[in-house]
């Protein structure tokens, strides 16, 4: 299969969508490629961008509306552009300058809108939708809490998943603790979070973090493949999955208090983590744009 191209009736600068309404009425999403010398990574442009499609999905009843006609959405595809960067999380520039400057609240702006992606895309839409996170390359940080959003995680081979905050002096800001605790347990979801190690797409297969591994490239068409499966059953799915939350629910109340005290322990960073956090900033720009 060819490359997908995406067209956003929306206008939206940093995201592009294309509704499959004869491919099980899915919607795939794309985050599109960061300005030049920019990381892949959650910038407030995109998660506007992204509030924004959902808001817009919420206000037509979970539907599409093309060429004048109205269509139930029954899947939602979340991938990126980037042929090997899903993404590497949060915007640590922005991070940095907050910190810096002093502005919690501008850095508190920052981790609720996060925060309001995230509950959306796992808590809110998944009542009617399925979603699925198509990882092709890196998920780190903030991405790897995005992808864990999703009802399923399909990852090519070569993809990696961590959560480096650590490295600086930080935690996830967005349930990391939560949606991954929901997949291995509580104790092992602390321990992934603060070992600050990079893990493969065959390793978190292995634990039952991704649901399917396919080979380099080959993404899209696994994720049509287990669409196509997932339909036969659909209805019968999709109330398995909604009980699956009812069992395992994400807080909102939780996911404002993490927030709270991320932004509490990022601003009593000291300048050793600064720095680290400065050179982690060079090696994103380095890696994407090399």
């Amino acid at each position: 299969m060819g490359a997908i191209e995406f067209v956003s009736p929306l206008q939206l600068s940093r995201i592009a969508t294309e509704f499959r309404a004869k491919q099980h009425n899915t919607l795939w999403i794309a985050m599109t490629r960061s300005p030049y010398g920019r990381a892949q990574n959650f910038s407030r442009d995109l998660l506007l961008d992204v509030c924004t499609l959902h808001q817009s999905i919420h206000a037509n009843g979970i539907a599409w509306v093309a060429a004048g006609a109205k269509h139930p959405i029954d899947y939602v595809v979340l991938r990126s552009e980037h042929p090997d960067y899903f993404s590497l999380g949060g915007d640590l520039a922005y991070f940095l300058e907050c910190i810096r400057g002093r502005d919690a609240q501008a850095l508190h702006d920052y981790a609720m809108l996060c925060a309001d992606m995230v509950y959306d895309w796992s808590t809110t839409l998944n009542r009617q939708v399925t979603t699925i996170a198509l990882v092709q390359g890196r998920a780190l940080g903030g991405g790897f809490e995005t992808a864990l959003a999703s009802d399923f995680l399909i990852a090519e081979e070569h993809s990696e998943f961590g959560f480096p905050e650590i490295l600086f002096g930080l935690f996830p800001c967005t349930g990391g603790m939560s949606l991954l605790a929901r997949r291995v347990g509580v104790h092992e979801a602390e321990r992934m979070m603060t070992n600050g190690k990079i893990y493969s797409a065959i390793e978190l297969k292995e634990r039952g973090i991704v649901d399917e591994i396919c080979a380099r490239g080959q993404g899209a068409v696994a994720v049509e493949k287990f669409i196509a499966s997932h339909a036969r059953h659909h209805a019968a799915r999709l109330m398995l999955q909604r009980s699956r939350y009812r069992v395992a629910p994400l807080s909102y109340e939780e996911l404002r208090t993490v927030v709270d005290e991320w932004v509490e322990t990022a601003m009593q960073l000291g300048e050793d983590d600064l720095r680290v956090m400065e050179m982690l900033i060079k090696l994103q720009k380095a890696s994407v744009t090399g």
